[in-house]
């Protein structure tokens, strides 16, 4: 069977040569060029006007019947072709979005993003790395085009009303990730979704941090202020730049810092200044220094070498960077500790 493009083709191949075959005939007839094209034209689209000259002859008249005959089929060739174009495409989207409608209600242990926009798409896009089953929640039809493209469950629907989110399985998921822009629409997403799933894991996007509040006691689970995660990211890449730049290397550390804060962990670098008594010392004695009070992460040479996990053998150097995790409020005691020897050492005391 052909495709509705190969119809369309055919049939307008066909009715060119029908029309060249039809002029020709006429003008070998003995009429005029003009007169030739003027009687195809009439005879082909069935205007009627008459004949430009009589056809008195059988031979004549039975060209004119085919040429009628062939410019028809012709044409109605043509038209099926578009017919079928339009109503494949029409049941082919049709049956996508029935089987569609079938996975969502398949849906189970999922999860529902409402919202897709620059923020909803990392999210997706992440939880597709992750194999986590998601569906997306848009009320914008572009968007949710874009969606469909990229191969995700989508529902065409604004996530504040409620059948919307039941029809995307929210009484059957496992989280509700709300990335809306809106923090009012926010909130009473959280509110609606915690009522319809009580054991639903909630995370909603704020864009103030006064949201933050209202968003908790709406139901959210967590709250995630991309304001505030976008300023420290900046604060620690002013204050700890070898730091940072360790935990930005393409292997999973990205996002780390902010991530161990939740906890009071703090990812740090500790630079061996010029005057620094760490110079000459190992990397076991350091860790014998600090009492516990962190772990050693990774090591940055002054040339901008990386060592992950370095040896207890890795003398330190000045330039060198030594990058550090430990909880929040021991980190400033430890740094008070070591300018202390430092100053101890400078005025010739014995460093033990």
């Amino acid at each position: 069977m052909q495709s509705p493009f190969q119809r369309i083709i055919t049939g307008v191949v066909f009715f060119s040569i029908t029309l060249q075959g039809a002029v020709t005939g006429y003008i070998l007839a003995g009429w005029t060029p003009l007169d030739a094209i003027y009687m195809v034209v009439i005879t082909v689209f069935g205007v009627g006007y008459g004949e430009v000259n009589p056809l008195d002859t059988t031979g004549l008249r039975v060209f004119t019947i085919l040429v009628i005959v062939a410019g028809a089929l012709s044409v109605s060739y043509i038209v099926a072709g578009f017919v079928q174009l339009v109503a494949e495409g029409e049941i082919r989207r049709a049956l996508h979005v029935r089987q569609m409608t079938r996975e969502i209600q398949k849906l189970a242990n999922h999860v529902i993003i409402c919202g897709y926009g620059r923020m909803g798409q990392m999210l997706a896009r992440k939880l597709r790395e992750d194999q986590q089953r998601c569906i997306i929640l848009d009320h914008n039809p572009e968007r949710i085009t874009v969606a469909q493209e990229e191969g995700y469950l989508v529902y065409l629907g604004d996530a504040t009303d409620e059948p919307n989110l039941k029809a995307v399985g929210i009484t059957r998921a496992r989280a509700l990730a709300i990335v809306l822009p809106d923090d009012a629409a926010n909130v009473f997403i959280s509110l609606t979704g915690r009522e319809l799933n009580p054991q639903l894991m909630i995370l909603a996007r704020g864009t103030l941090p006064s949201s933050e509040r209202k968003l908790r006691l709406a139901g959210a689970d967590q709250v995630v202020l991309p304001a505030n995660i976008g300023a420290l990211r900046m604060a620690y890449l002013i204050s700890h730049p070898n730091a940072m730049d360790f935990l930005a290397k393409d292997d999973g550390r990205a996002n780390l810092s902010e991530l161990l804060a939740e906890i009071d962990i703090q990812v740090n670098e500790l630079a061996i200044a010029p005057n620094s008594p760490l110079i000459g010392r190992t990397i076991g004695e350091l860790e014998v220094r600090s009492k516990g009070t962190f772990i050693i992460v990774a090591l940055q040479r002054a040339d901008g070498e990386v060592l992950i996990h370095p040896t207890h053998r890795e003398v330190l150097k000045q330039g060198d960077a030594v990058i550090i995790m430990g909880h929040q409020e021991d980190m400033p005691k430890f740094s008070q500790r070591l300018a202390l020897t430092s100053q101890l050492r400078y005025r010739g005391a014995r460093i033990r």
